[in-house]
């Protein structure tokens, strides 16, 4: 069981590192990719935690912005986690969210509803990635909404009245830092339709002219119709076809392992990283 795509408490998840690599080999997995959104500070815990015959395929999940103001993320794997650009590319992305947070919160307050900056806070995490399941967290502790993916299907979501864009790269520029850091970038969850504005397949062309190497096919925020429609267009311009749980423990309904990559597509997506960048014991 390959899945490449999870989050833990460093970011958006409610599971630490040494939590989800735990359940990973519980699930008898065979690779798993940490991909918290817009840092790395998970990857030493979840090294530490590696044990039995699990794979870690590290990286991060980048917040990016279309020159049109589609949200898009791009999944960046096995990229030197100590690569300059990289690091000031993540830092910069995450320096953005508060400012956003603070502009939902101010957006939601003038429409009544009774949240602030400190309930935000109380449901963050130490040491996590501050985002929007944060305000859905604090949302749920207020009795506002009752989950997040009720929170992410109205007030949260892409199209709502609250929503906020964020600064961030382009999915164009946050590839070629991923390629230049030695890694390898799939484009996440691109026909998440639920989730608000999304792309269209003629987006496709531009991202592989500026090196994209697979799409996030099987995920759960697709149906089957977006399913099929983003394989044809990932088997007619060669790229890697990767399914993932998007797991984030008990904050969102996935489950880990629930949607996979093959191997042999994972074992064509690594050789086109630069280096073996790869975890195990």
């Amino acid at each position: 069981m390959i899945d490449l795509h999870t989050h833990t408490n460093k970011s958006d998840g409610t599971d630490s590192p040494r939590e989800l690599i735990n359940k990973a080999i519980s699930l008898g997995m065979s690779v798993i990719g940490v991909t918290d959104h817009d840092t790395t500070s998970g990857w030493a815990q979840a090294i530490e935690s590696l044990r039995s015959n699990l794979t870690l395929a590290l990286g991060s999940e980048i917040s990016c912005l279309t020159k049109d103001g589609v949200s898009v993320h791009m999944l960046g794997l096995l990229f030197d986690g100590a690569h300059e650009e990289m690091q000031i590319m993540l830092e910069e992305t995450r320096d953005g969210r508060l400012p956003r947070m603070r502009k939902m919160i101010e957006k939601m307050q003038h429409a009544g509803i009774d949240i602030s900056m400190e309930d935000v806070h109380n449901a963050l995490p130490d040491g996590a990635t501050l985002g929007r399941p944060h305000l859905a967290d604090a949302l749920v502790n207020k009795g506002i909404i009752k989950s997040r993916d009720e929170a992410f299907q109205g007030m949260l979501n892409n199209d709502s009245e609250f929503y906020v864009s964020h600064a961030a790269p382009t999915p164009e520029d946050a590839i070629g830092v991923i390629r230049r850091a030695g890694g390898v970038a799939v484009i996440a969850h691109p026909f998440a339709s639920l989730r608000g504005k999304i792309l269209v397949p003629s987006d496709f062309h531009t991202l592989v002219d500026a090196g994209l190497h697979g799409i996030e096919v099987d995920h759960r925020d697709q149906n089957p119709d977006e399913r099929a429609m983003l394989r044809a267009i990932a088997h007619d311009l060669d790229l890697v076809i990767t399914g993932a749980s998007d797991y984030h423990g008990s904050g969102k309904l996935n489950s880990l392992g629930e949607y996979g990559t093959s191997p042999e597509q994972w074992e064509k997506l690594e050789a086109q990283s630069n280096s073996r960048r790869v975890v195990r014991l």
